[in-house]
């Protein structure tokens, strides 16, 4: 049996305890907060024996043996840090971090300590999202030459909100176009070239942004996010003989359709367990289980290089973080 503590009691850090509910080697033993009454509130909620007003005392906690970080961005450095000077394995929800130099901290903070680390990357655990992956290496659509995927959301949002506040590492991009661009990794790798435009809103972060990855092999992914509009949130991923098609929300797909160059379109099997934090909670639990400190499906080396990714983009349109 895995142990969880969880670390924030927001909407995201809600659905992951209803997911580890669905799992059977999975118990929910603590909550931490900066309040303790919320974190009371919260463990009363979801029915989680130990509720602790500080994220130290949460840390401190030995019987703890994983805690998963649910913080607003801006947070994640500092939790995480604290879990794992604290001894705890960590599950922190994406971005890492705000950027690369600090999720290289954390990498270095899990290696000092011997305690495993992983981004919350959840798409790249998700077993259709991980078939799309296998069919493109296997050549199932020849070399890859493009990657479409969007991600975009209505809105509005008030000032204050966490997609709107600088403070708080909002924008678009670290919360919506990490999708898109992780998976332009995943299929292509790090591009040779980077163009990105954005519109930024009054409080200094991305609106709507527009994205282009370009690659030696003359491969383009072409990505945007954005809080001005719901997009499809579908990607398209196109080689010389084929493409696949991911239906909306692509990172989650609930549909994968496989068109081969003179046959029929093909829809493979999708499976969704829960609302999809089950596959990178199950992953963190094989890991413990194997001794592992950081996991193959989201290395500490994918996560670096996409954080490096979202660096490169801010620098170009302009979005700073105090």
């Amino acid at each position: 049996m895995t142990r969880w503590g969880i670390l924030a009691t927001g909407h995201i850090a809600k659905t992951f305890v209803e997911d580890l509910r669905l799992l059977p080697d999975a118990e929910v033993v603590a909550v931490g907060s900066r309040s303790p009454e919320t974190a009371r509130a919260f463990a009363d909620r979801h029915g989680i024996p130990r509720a602790y007003g500080s994220w130290s005392d949460l840390a401190a906690d030995a019987d703890v043996d994983v805690i998963y970080v649910a913080t607003p961005h801006a947070a994640h450095h500092d939790a995480a840090l604290t879990c794992l000077t604290a001894g705890r394995a960590v599950l922190v929800e994406k971005p890492i971090t705000l950027d690369r130099a600090g999720a290289q901290r954390l990498v270095e903070a899990a290696r000092t300590h011997d305690r495993f680390l992983m981004e919350a990357m959840w798409m790249r655990c998700n077993p259709a999202v991980r078939r799309v992956a296998e069919l493109v290496a296997d050549g199932a659509i020849g070399e890859v030459t493009s990657v479409q995927a969007d991600f975009g959301v209505a809105g509005p949002f008030p000032p204050e909100h966490r997609m709107r506040a600088r403070a708080l590492g909002g924008g678009a991009l670290l919360d919506l176009g990490i999708y898109p661009i992780s998976l332009a990794h995943l299929l292509l790798g790090v591009p040779d070239e980077i163009r990105s435009w954005a519109a930024l809103g009054p409080e200094g972060v991305d609106e709507n942004t527009g994205i282009v990855f370009g690659y030696a092999s003359g491969a383009v992914a072409t990505l945007s996010c954005g809080m001005v509009g719901a997009t499809p949130v579908a990607a398209t991923i196109t080689g010389r003989s084929g493409r696949i098609e991911l239906g909306s929300p692509f990172f989650r797909p609930s549909r994968v359709i496989l068109h081969r160059a003179g046959a029929e379109p093909e829809q493979l099997p999708v499976e969704l367990v829960g609302s999809g934090y089950v596959y990178e909670a199950a992953e963190v639990q094989r890991c413990l289980r194997e001794g592992l400190r950081e996991s193959p499906l989201v290395p500490h080396a994918v996560t670096l290089e996409v954080m490096g990714l979202l660096d490169a983009v801010r620098e170009q349109i302009g979005v700073t973080y105090p």
